[in-house]
Formats: structure tokens, C-alpha cells, sequence
């Protein structure tokens, strides 16, 4: 899983795998899902997120795999 915040846009992009997108689904203004060609999620892309997130903290708990950050 990946999160990427590009300021510039302030779009909050979360790919939840490695796999194509191939279809979305705006849930509500600004929302849009991700989903691969068996319909699994691999995807969400936030709009003018800084309004519609808490972008200011992250807490990561008890996930089984490694974290790695990497600076802006």
C-alpha cells in the first residue's frame, strides 16, 4: 500500500495494490475508488483533500510489514 500527497494538487492518492485500475467509481464529489478487472479495489484518489482529511497525522499500528517513508 502506498500514500502520496502531492501539495500542488492537494490530492490524496492511495493505491491499495500493484494491480491496473480499470474502472472508477466517483462515491461522492471528489472520491473516486479504484478497481481492477475482477472488481477488487485497488484504489482511492482524493480530491481537495486538505478539506476532507487529516492530513496533519498518521498513525500506523500493528501492520505486518515494513514501513518505509520517503521525504517530499
Amino acid at each position: 500500500m502506498k500514500l502520496n500527497y502531492p501539495p500542488n494538487t492537494d490530492s490524496l492518492l492511495i493505491d491499495l495494490s500493484e494491480r491496473p485500475g480499470v474502472e472508477i467509481r466517483e462515491v461522492s464529489e471528489g472520491v473516486v475508488l479504484d478497481y481492477d478487472s475482477s472488481e477488487r479495489l485497488v484504489g482511492i484518489d482524493i480530491d481537495d483533500a486538505t478539506n476532507k482529511v487529516e492530513l496533519q497525522k498518521m498513525i500506523l499500528s500493528k501492520l505486518p510489514g515494513k514501513i518505509k517513508t520517503e521525504a517530499a
